[in-house]
């Protein structure tokens, strides 16, 4: 039988992997705080540097096993999505869930949580996990599933952010795929029938009689707005390319209807970091013509930022310039379907960063999701939609740095959503465990690091440690 192809445990060489961590950790200074050497982040908030050494992941990057006939995965917790897909694509199937960007690991978005423009049908991807081979804070790897010894560990696990633990191994769910996608781009010149729309294609998985298999959309300014509905398709009349000279969110406002295979869909954001690419002028023609193609990911540009971080180049510049300095402004919320419209009226005129992108989402139907993810709380059976802004603003005569993004924590909070965790946040510490399931966290923070050998959540997500 096929269900037999997957892996229990990964193997010999992944055995190996996991005790050679254990080891690593063991050795490591007691008192320091643990941390990852990655080379490479998705994550937008500066931390201060410790020396303390990190654990060495990168025996932790394969697929171990694909199984098309259960439709179920064994996965290294460090792999990128990138090999991720590539690996599923070759057996016609693919992950619930697909974040956009391809370096994005899949133990990174599970207890980082990601999303993408399937999540109005198949939730966040740690829904989709079956089971998790974590390590520990105390040096201990469990095996967690929804029931069972270490159940309130797999329920807290997602939106923890290393913080309980580093995930080895994870067997998640799959789906069928078909060869191509069907895009449709449906333009709005007002924010409520923008949402009226969302809500109805949600609700029904249709369009105007046709079916819809993912949702997402651009917010250009308060008169222009397109849902970009995509559906499977089994053959296609001609199919775009955005890796090279074309960039895919100009596409939406010039052509109603695109096909792209399914491997150019999954990552049609990737190549120019949705529109991020535009700060470092890779979407200029000339700068466009000279960049070479296989530069043109996210992950590049993300390098330059860390650059910039790090040695404050063009901040000097645009001081020598006579520029007023800037405040990141890097967020994604999720806020209720209903109040969208409400928040997004709020950001335009607050907040001066345009486009902006949606996609809704839903936690599935199932057992473990109804029960809720405590550190993460949305409401069974209501719509959300996510709302990503990702640039910077001025900061104006008189303010700060951090006043925008704290005005931004207030709205979320005033219109009954949640902030992702990824870049900054302000949260006082009670408000912080108010928002982040504060009770569910500590005691299983004291069950599985009762050291505090990982730094906090809120150590890590605030005061950036």
């Amino acid at each position: 039988m096929a269900q037999a192809q997957v892996q229990a445990v990964g193997g010999a060489a992944h055995e190996a992997a996991r005790d050679a961590l254990r080891a690593q950790l063991a050795g490591m200074p007691p008192g320091h705080p643990v941390r990852l050497a990655k080379r490479t982040s998705n994550l937008f908030r500066p931390r201060e540097a410790t020396g303390a050494p990190g654990l060495d992941v990168s025996d932790f990057t394969h697929v171990l096993s694909v199984d098309p006939d259960a439709l179920v995965a064994d996965v290294q917790g460090m792999t990128t999505y990138e090999h991720l897909v590539d690996a599923t694509l070759a057996h016609g199937c693919m992950p619930l869930v697909v974040p956009q960007l391809k370096t994005i690991t899949l133990g990174g978005a599970v207890t980082g949580l990601g999303i993408e423009a399937s999540s109005f049908r198949s939730g966040l991807p740690h829904e989709s996990v079956l089971e998790m081979e974590i390590l520990t804070g105390d040096g201990d790897i469990v095996t967690a599933t929804p029931e069972g010894e270490h159940a309130d560990l797999f329920r807290a696990f997602p939106n923890s952010y290393g913080s309980l633990g580093y995930a080895l191994r994870l067997r998640i769910e799959l789906e069928r795929v078909h060869p191509y996608v069907r895009l449709r781009h449906v333009r709005f010149t007002d924010l409520d029938a923008l949402q009226d729309a969302i809500g109805r294609v949600t609700s029904t998985r249709v369009h105007e009689g046709e079916p819809v298999d993912f949702v997402d959309g651009v917010v250009f300014s308060a008169g222009e707005s397109y849902l970009v509905l995509g559906d499977w398709q089994d053959h296609a009349p001609f199919t775009s390319d955005y890796t090279g000279q074309r960039v895919f969110y100009r596409s939406i406002r010039e052509q109603s209807v695109d096909f792209l295979t399914v491997r150019d869909y999954l990552w049609r954001w990737d190549t120019d970091w949705f529109w991020c690419s535009r700060a470092f002028g890779a979407q200029h023609p000339v700068v466009r013509r000279l960049w070479p193609r296989r530069l043109l990911r996210s992950d590049v540009y993300w390098k330059l930022v860390a650059f910039e971080n790090r040695h404050h180049v063009f901040a000097r510049l645009d001081e020598r310039r006579g520029r007023p300095p800037t405040e990141r402004v890097v967020q994604d919320v999720e806020v209720p379907l209903e109040r969208t419209a409400e928040f997004l009226r709020w950001f335009l005129r607050e907040v001066p960063i345009e486009p902006i992108w949606l996609c809704p989402l839903a936690l599935r139907d199932t057992a473990v999701s109804r029960a809720g993810w405590p550190l993460y709380p949305l409401e069974p059976g209501r719509t959300y939609v996510n709302v990503g802004f990702w640039s910077t603003v001025p900061i104006a005569d008189g303010r700060r740095d951090g006043d925008v993004n704290r005005a931004i924590e207030r709205e979320v909070h005033d219109v009954g959503g949640h902030k992702s965790l990824y870049s900054d946040a302000y949260y006082d510490e009670a408000d912080f465990w108010a928002h982040y399931g504060g009770e569910t966290y500590h005691a299983v923070k004291a069950h599985y690091d009762p050291e505090g050998r990982l730094p906090s959540l809120y150590d890590k997500a605030v005061r950036r440690r």
